[in-house]
């Protein structure tokens, strides 16, 4: 366990949890396959695929800001004694490639509403599951908690990098790409951004120092491994809404864990959780 250290948010605390333990694995597979990296959290004993993974099983594709709250949201699930879960974290946009590729995954929790939507039209997501599970926040967070962060602490330029994920890739890039317009400071901070794959690398750029300054997740200024730094959440005006939906696949129409786990996702124990983890909640039923 992580001893809990205050996180100083310019605008808004968060809960602190203790970190749990995160494993790495990659798969590669051929082109016609699909290439699949990402964080693997393995819950309960749960085995890798393909090594005597069982019906009642579910394998959750979960963008990079969720981590985190996943983890949390497994374990409680756990006690419903209804299957049990593994995921993998990434970017939105490579996990929805590797999809449309054949990657095993049962259900999707995207960044955003786009991409559960598209799958939806393509068919391989089942009709009427997508829901909103989760309204993200931006924030700007540095390692240092003594640095000023707000609007006049980015015009002021008092910093070599700014990380931020891959606005093509990453729904909070698009959305920090978009914060940074409405500021007026896209061209004046162009040769000092960092893209990373998604907000988690870019929240490992600022923590290991590689760049000064992240515009990351809220929720993962919450998480204890920030909780050394400093975080200012921005203004909800500066970016769109970042809805975050999720979907269940049709690989996982008849998989106990993954529906259930979805049905789980709009109770009140786990919108607990998401709130105690910087989400705004909206379980709105879409098509």
């Amino acid at each position: 366990m992580l001893k809990s250290k205050r996180l100083h948010l310019a605008a808004s605390g968060f809960a602190q949890r203790p970190a749990r333990q995160r494993l790495r694995t990659g798969w590669t597979g051929s082109r016609s396959r699909c290439v699949w990296h990402g964080i693997a959290l393995l819950l309960s004993g749960a085995s890798a695929p393909g090594g005597g993974w069982a019906a009642d099983d579910a394998l959750i594709a979960v963008a990079a800001n969720f981590a985190w709250p996943m983890e949390r949201l497994a374990e409680d699930f756990r006690k419903l004694d209804q299957g049990t879960l593994k995921f993998t974290a990434g970017a939105t946009g490579k996990l929805y490639a590797q999809i449309r590729n054949g990657a095993p995954f049962d259900a999707f929790l995207a960044a955003d509403q786009l991409r559960p939507r598209l799958l939806q039209e393509q068919g391989l997501a089942a009709p009427g599951s997508r829901f909103t599970y989760a309204l993200g926040r931006l924030a700007l967070w540095s390692a240092d908690p003594a640095r000023e962060l707000n609007a006049r602490a980015l015009r002021a330029g008092g910093f070599r990098k700014l990380a931020i994920a891959n606005p093509d890739l990453a729904p909070y890039g698009r959305a920090a790409w978009e914060a940074l317009g409405r500021l007026g400071l896209r061209e004046a901070l162009q040769a000092r951004l960092v893209r990373a794959e998604n907000v988690g690398q870019a929240f490992a750029f600022a923590a290991t120092g590689n760049a000064e300054l992240a515009l990351i997740a809220a929720a993962q200024a919450a998480r204890p491994a920030a909780a050394s730094g400093r975080a200012w959440l921005l203004p909800a005006h500066l970016h769109a809404p970042i809805r975050q939906d999720a979907v269940l696949l049709t690989r996982g129409e008849r998989n106990r864990a993954a529906t259930a786990f979805l049905r789980y996702l709009k109770s009140s124990d786990a919108q607990a959780i998401l709130a105690a983890s910087g989400y705004d909640l909206e379980n709105e039923c879409c098509t």
